[in-house]
């Protein structure tokens, strides 16, 4: 599943390609026909990021076209070259288009043209978000501190703070050296103060980028003398992906657990209990 700083990537695209200029909207596989229909010849006014959640956004009477990729979805871009893009495939659930670029959604959890209000109901409903210059950590510290469920837990619950996945919960912990199975409630504040400014680093480049880079340049592959990371996630991480391999500090065995029904990475001696 893709994590946020994918997803804010995504709303500057929209932004870039299609902001203040009306757009052509199609459904071929048919199951947003009524709502693409709403929005053709619109103009596209906004594009948000909250957390994991996309939301595009025409104005009043039409609302906000609100998704979420979830495990299998895609969305892609293209230019146009000549008149009109190239046909859609009849997998593609969204095509908006101008007469420069195009984009197409296939198989997203949730496409959907929502109210202001529904908007709104989503936001109230997930954890702050390090990429959003709104967000609060004090919230997500206010459930952690009470909380006798695992911070690597915690971290994924999106109602705790939003737009962190299996990547940035794994590398956050090992960079802090804290233990993914230690209680909310047993982390210091100080801890938590430091996880958080540490997301909002290591995000902002994740949308820069494109890609999640986690080690620190004391130990990336050319500082080390090491081969680069070959892996379809794509950056140099220190423990996410990396089970049975040796950690880049200790170099202790990095484990993997099943934790929530997602895998869990970490280093036993660089993460004590």
């Amino acid at each position: 599943m893709p994590e946020g700083h994918t997803i804010h990537r995504l709303a500057a695209d929209h932004r870039d390609l299609f902001a203040g200029r009306p757009v052509r909207a199609s459904s071929p596989q048919g199951k947003f026909t009524d709502s693409a229909a709403l929005i053709d010849g619109q103009t596209l006014e906004s594009a948000d990021a909250i957390g994991k959640h996309l939301l595009l956004g025409f104005g009043a009477g039409i609302g906000w076209v609100h998704i979420h990729l979830g495990l299998f979805g895609k969305l892609g871009f293209g230019e146009v070259s000549g008149r009109r893009p190239p046909p859609p495939t009849d997998t593609v659930r969204l095509r908006l288009a101008n007469p420069d670029s195009y984009a197409d959604l296939r198989g997203p959890t949730t496409c959907a043209l929502i109210t202001d209000a529904e908007k709104e109901a989503i936001r109230d409903r997930l954890g702050p978000d390090p990429l959003r210059p709104d967000a609060d950590p004090d919230r997500a510290w206010a459930r952690i501190s009470r909380s006798r469920t695992t911070i690597a837990a915690l971290l994924l619950d999106q109602k705790v703070v939003a737009g962190v996945g299996n990547v940035y919960r794994a590398e956050v912990l090992f960079r802090h050296g804290i233990d993914p199975y230690r209680a909310g409630k047993d982390l210091a504040r100080a801890e938590w103060d430091a996880m958080w400014a540490d997301l909002v680093i290591l995000m902002r480049e994740g949308v820069r980028h494109n890609r999640i880079d986690t080690v620190r340049p004391e130990h990336t592959p050319e500082a080390m003398g090491r081969p680069p990371r070959v892996d379809d996630h794509g950056g140099e991480v220190y423990v996410y992906r990396r089970a049975a391999q040796t950690c880049h500090i200790c170099g202790h065995e990095i484990h993997t657990a099943d934790l929530g029904g997602r895998n869990l990475f970490w280093c036993p001696a660089c993460q004590k209990r």
